[in-house]
C-alpha cells in the first residue's frame, strides 16, 4: 500500500518530504493522520517522527523557514519535540523514542530510538501506522502490527502485550475506550481483560489527563457505549463513583424503580442525537445524580426521589471541582439545568398558570431551549404511546411559553425599578429593605399583578416602601 499521491497532493506533506529528502533526515508521518486517512475521516493534525537526536526540532525549524519568517514554532528541547501551525494544519514533530513509566510515576523515561521502537511504544495498532517521507520508499505504508487489518475488523488492540502497553501509560486504558466509543469499534478481548485487571493503575494518572479523555467519550457519537465499557471494566468506579451509584434496581413490597444508571445513559444518547454541546451533555449525565441520596420508599406510592433536582444542583460544583472541569459559566449552566429539569414537566397540566410560565422563562433565561431539549431527552419509557403523549404535552408547553414570552418579554428581563432607584428614592444605603422591595416588585411582575412599566412600577415601589415604614426623600 503506497500513498505517494497523497503526499504530492497535500501541500504540507509534499513540503515535508522535499525537506526530508534534501536534508537526509529520516522522517515518517505516523498515528492519527494515517489512521483517519485510511478511514476516510477528516484530520488536520499531522504527527511526524524523525530518526536521530534533535532531528524532529531541526525538521520543524526548516519547515517554518519555508512558510513564513514569522511562523511561531514551539520547541520542547527536553522531549525533543516541536509544534507549529501551517495553513490550519497542526504539525507535531518528535524524535523516534522509547518511552516507559515507572510503576508509581506519571512522567515517562524517554530515550532515543528507531522507527520500530516508536511504533512499539504506540498505544494501539491502528495508531502505529506510518507513511514514509523518504526517497528510498516514499509513500510506503509501514504496518508492523496489522493495524490495517484491525481497521477492517473494527478492533482496538495493543501492538505489544496489553500488560506492557497499559503499564507504560495507564491512561491508555481510557484511550482504548475512547477510541472504541468514537469509532464504534470493539476492544480486543485480551486488551479488555488487561484493563479489568489493571484498572487501579489509573490512580497514578493526573485528573487533567483523565478528564480530557472522559470529555472525548462524552462527545462521541453514542457516548453510552463508552460509559458502559468504563463501567464493565471497572474504571468508572474510580473516576466517577457518583455515576456508578445510580446503577441497580431496589424492590420493596413488589415495587421497584427504574435503573437510573442506564436511564441516564439513555438520556445522554438522546441529547447527543440533537446537540454536540459538551455542557448540555454533562447536564444530561448529572440531571439525576442525587437520586441515590434522595431515594425513599413510601408504602402508598412506592419509590420517591423528592428534591433530587435541588440536591443534584448542589452536587455539581463539587463534582466539577474534583474532576478539574471548569468552575465558571459552564458549571453554572449545568447546575441550572440540573436544578430546573423537572420544572417543564410540571407545566404539562391544562390548568397551568401564566405566572408559572413566566417564572420558568425568567429562571431559565437564555438557556430555555437547552432545558427543553434535556427534558425531551428525559422521556425514556419503552412504551411508545406514552412517549408520544409526553412529546405532545411538551409541544403544548413550548407553544404556551412562546405566547407568554411574546406578550410579556420575561426572558432575561430586568425590572425598571433598580436597587439604585430604591436607595435614591428612600435615602437608603444597601440594606435588607432594598432587597425586600426589589424582590416584591420582581415577584409582582412575574405573578402578572404589575406591568414592568415605569409609572406603574414606581407607584408600586412607593406603596411597598410605605408598608415597611419608609418615606421618599427624593422624587
Amino acid at each position: 500500500m503506497n500513498f505517494t499521491e497523497t503526499i504530492y497532493t497535500n501541500p504540507i506533506l509534499k513540503r515535508l518530504s522535499e525537506i526530508a529528502q534534501k536534508t537526509g533526515i529520516e522522517s515518517y508521518v505516523v498515528g492519527g493522520f494515517v489512521r483517519d486517512l485510511l478511514l476516510n475521516r477528516p484530520c488536520k493534525d499531522i504527527d511526524v517522527v524523525c530518526i536521530g537526536d534533535g532531528n524532529g526540532i531541526n525538521l520543524a525549524q526548516k519547515l517554518g523557514e519555508t512558510v513564513d519568517n514569522n511562523t511561531q514554532i514551539s520547541i520542547f528541547k527536553n522531549f525533543g519535540t516541536a509544534h507549529l501551525n501551517v495553513q490550519d494544519w497542526d504539525v507535531e514533530f518528535v524524535g523516534a523514542r522509547k518511552e516507559s513509566y515507572q510503576r508509581d510515576s506519571r512522567k515517562p523515561i524517554v530515550e532515543n530510538g528507531t522507527l520500530e521502537d516508536d511504533q512499539n511504544r504506540r498505544d494501539f495498532t491502528i495508531n502505529a501506522l506510518a507513511i514514509s517521507l523518504n526517497t528510498t520508499n516514499l509513500g510506503e505504508l509501514i504496518d508492523p502490527f496489522d493495524g490495517v487489518g484491525d481497521l477492517r475488523r473494527k478492533m482496538i488492540r495493543t501492538p505489544l502485550t496489553p500488560d506492557v502497553t497499559f503499564s507504560d501509560d495507564p491512561l491508555r486504558m481510557m484511550r482504548a475506550i475512547r477510541f472504541a466509543s468514537q469509532l464504534g469499534f470493539d476492544i480486543d478481548p485480551d486488551s479488555f481483560d488487561a484493563i479489568q485487571k489493571m484498572k487501579d493503575r489509573i490512580r497514578i494518572i493526573s485528573q487533567e489527563r483523565i478528564i480530557d479523555e472522559l470529555n472525548k467519550i462524552v462527545l462521541s457519537p453514542t457516548p453510552s457505549y463508552g460509559f458502559k465499557l468504563l463501567y464493565h471494566c471497572g474504571l468508572l468506579h474510580s473516576i466517577f463513583p457518583e455515576l456508578v451509584a445510580l446503577q441497580g434496581v431496589e424492590t420493596q413490597d413488589g415495587k421497584g424503580h427504574k435503573d437510573n444508571f442506564y436511564h441516564t445513559l439513555q438520556v445522554l444518547d438522546n441529547v447527543s442525537r440533537n446537540s454536540s454541546d459538551l455542557w448540555l451533555r454533562w447536564a444530561a449525565i448529572l440531571h439525576d445524580i442525587a437520586k441515590p441520596a434522595t431515594k425513599r420508599f413510601d408504602a402508598r406510592v412506592g419509590w420517591t426521589f423528592h428534591g433530587h433536582e435541588d440536591a443534584g444542583a448542589r452536587m455539581v460544583p463539587n463534582i466539577f471541582r474534583r474532576m478539574k472541569l471548569p468552575m465558571n459559566e459552564k458549571m453554572r449552566f449545568v447546575q441550572k439545568l440540573v436544578r430546573l429539569h423537572l420544572r417543564p414537566i410540571a407545566l404539562v397540566k391544562e390548568t397551568i398558570t401564566d405566572s408559572a410560565l413566566r417564572r420558568l422563562l425568567f429562571d431559565s433565561g437564555e438557556d430555555l431551549e437547552a432545558l427543553m431539549m434535556l427534558c425531551r431527552a428525559d422521556i425514556t419509557s419503552k412504551n411508545h404511546e406514552k412517549v408520544k403523549k409526553h412529546i405532545q404535552n411538551f409541544n403544548k408547553v413550548e407553544q404556551k411559553l412562546h405566547e407568554v414570552e411574546a406578550r410579556d418579554r420575561i426572558r432575561n428581563f430586568q425590572p425598571v425599578i433598580t436597587g439604585e432607584i430604591i436607595m435614591e428614592t428612600f435615602g437608603l444605603s444597601p440594606s435588607r429593605e432594598v432587597g425586600e422591595i426589589k424582590t416584591t416588585i420582581r415577584e409582582a411582575i412575574l405573578d402578572g399583578k404589575l406591568r414592568n412599566e415605569w409609572d406603574e412600577a414606581y407607584s408600586f415601589m412607593l406603596s411597598t416602601g410605605k408598608k415597611l415604614g419608609l418615606s421618599p426623600v427624593n422624587n
